[in-house]
């Protein structure tokens, strides 16, 4: 699990291979094609398909596959894609959030639910975690960006509010309404960031006991691993003790 610990992150990151590669393309895909059919295949008039792309390079993905997203969602051929937030409850207390891309409201809404009802959590309504949370910007560079001083001058400079460095790279976070703005003035001093987007960024953190992490773990991956989830955030901390206790399962 990618960042943990050191980067303080709670959003989970698997590392399996080729299906979540596959899996991961096919989500970036959907978004840009909603973001081209909302605001036009123009990348640099529309700030969201321009986020999108440059998540979709990011994360290696082919020109080819990026480009048809885009003619899709101009195409008049995108369907009708509703975006939908769930909140609720895993194990040991932590908060999930679940942003979602769907054409079925129903369908979501039921795989989203039974994910929590079988690895021990609880969907709630609209606005019962989401108090816990705040809407920022995060901006992710890989270790090649520069040392830890450099991203901070750089991310002063833009108007970022805060920077976490490791040995798998650098996160920065800005203001929400902020993200563009900061992300280019970073694009023109350290070059492309590996990822752009908004995200929920939890106001504190809950420890995780070596059971609960495991049964937690498990609804995360279930929830990622729906077609119509797009991001699972939760507001959990697990140790590295316990993580590598989980390894050894």
């Amino acid at each position: 699990m990618a960042g943990h610990s050191k980067f303080k992150n709670i959003m989970h990151r698997k590392g399996r291979q080729d299906a979540v590669r596959s899996k991961l393309f096919s989500k970036l895909s959907k978004e840009i094609t909603v973001a081209a059919k909302m605001g036009g295949g123009d990348i640099d008039g529309n700030p969201r398909l321009r986020l999108a792309v440059q998540n979709a390079r990011g994360q290696s993905m082919p020109k080819d596959n990026i480009q048809r997203a885009i003619n899709k969602g101009t195409g008049g051929d995108a369907g009708d894609y509703e975006e939908i937030r769930y909140e609720g409850y895993g194990p040991g207390g932590v908060a999930v959030i679940v942003e979602a891309l769907t054409d079925n409201r129903n369908r979501s809404a039921s795989n989203v639910r039974s994910c929590f009802t079988k690895n021990g959590g609880q969907l709630g309504e609209t606005g019962s975690v989401g108090f816990m949370f705040d809407r920022v910007g995060e901006i992710t560079y890989t270790p090649d960006a520069g040392d830890e001083d450099a991203l901070m001058e750089a991310a002063i400079e833009a108007g970022a509010d805060d920077v976490q460095s490791g040995e798998d790279g650098h996160i920065i976070t800005c203001a929400f309404e902020s993200i563009g703005e900061v992300s280019r003035a970073l694009e023109a001093a350290l070059g492309e960031a590996e990822s752009v987007k908004p995200i929920w960024k939890p106001q504190t953190s809950t420890d995780v006991d070596e059971d609960k992490a495991a049964t937690l773990l498990k609804l995360i991956d279930a929830l990622e691993d729906e077609d119509d989830v797009q991001n699972v955030y939760a507001n959990f901390e697990i140790s590295d003790d316990v993580m590598a206790k989980l390894a050894d399962r």
